[in-house]
């Protein structure tokens, strides 16, 4: 795995419109190399911009946190093998992952899987009908993601060091719900700092807000991969 900060931070195109997207991608310019398009921007014309970002050199997370039937989840991988994307995220169900795996033998994608979303906490755990609470809930679908030969887990930093453990070293950790040091939360209830993330196991750290809403993006960008190469070259 890749030791750079580059490498390692994507931002997240949490914008409304293709216009908002390619003006972010053109401010970061080369500083930036990963970047992740969710149901937002994907609904807006956001997977021909993910093609385009690919084909121009850019690494793309399509996060989808795909979940159905076997052979539909297996078609809808196949097609995003083609499109060249680098990541991809599905809810981490025994049956949905180990169809996905299959479908994308051979290729380079990583499939992540989604355990518990950061803007959950407890209650929301419980008001979602599961029995247990948010960390060993992301336990034990580590351990399902592991044994269905996934690429990765998506979740918070604050149960990263726990789902390394359990995942081993060569398994990607991503987490979003990351914060610049005095950053307001929004809508995610479990967060760290990047330095934070990268010490507790972190291999991927997502940052959208904090960078696509920032007065000077770029700044902002360059700050937190600053703060990533300290404890990376450290």
């Amino acid at each position: 795995m890749s030791t750079s900060a580059r490498d390692r931070l994507i931002v997240g195109l949490d914008l409304p419109t293709i216009a908002e997207a390619e003006r972010i991608v053109s401010t970061l310019g080369d500083d930036v190399a990963f970047y992740k398009i969710g149901y937002q921007l994907a609904f807006a014309g956001g997977l021909e911009f993910a093609r385009d970002l690919a084909a121009s050199g850019k690494k793309v997370f399509l996060d989808m946190k795909l979940l159905d039937i076997d052979n539909t989840v297996a078609k809808g991988v196949e097609n995003i093998v083609r499109m060249g994307m680098s990541m991809l995220t599905l809810h981490a169900y025994p049956k949905a992952m180990k169809a996905a795996v299959d479908a994308a033998k051979g290729s380079d994608l990583c499939l992540l899987g989604v355990t518990v979303l950061t803007s959950m906490d407890a209650q929301d755990v419980i008001d979602a009908g599961y029995g247990s609470d948010p960390h060993t809930l992301v336990l034990r679908r580590a351990e399902q993601a592991r044994a269905a030969g996934m690429g990765g887990i998506v979740c918070s930093a604050e149960e990263a060091t726990a789902v390394r453990r359990i995942i081993g070293a060569e398994m990607a950790v991503v987490t979003p719900g990351i914060r610049a040091t005095g950053a307001e939360k929004g809508d995610q209830k479990r967060v760290m700092t990047p330095a934070e993330a990268i010490r507790a196991g972190s291999s991927h750290l997502v940052v959208a807000r904090p960078i696509v809403k920032a007065a000077d993006p770029l700044s902002a960008s360059r700050a937190i991969l600053a703060e990533m190469e300290g404890v990376l070259s450290a």
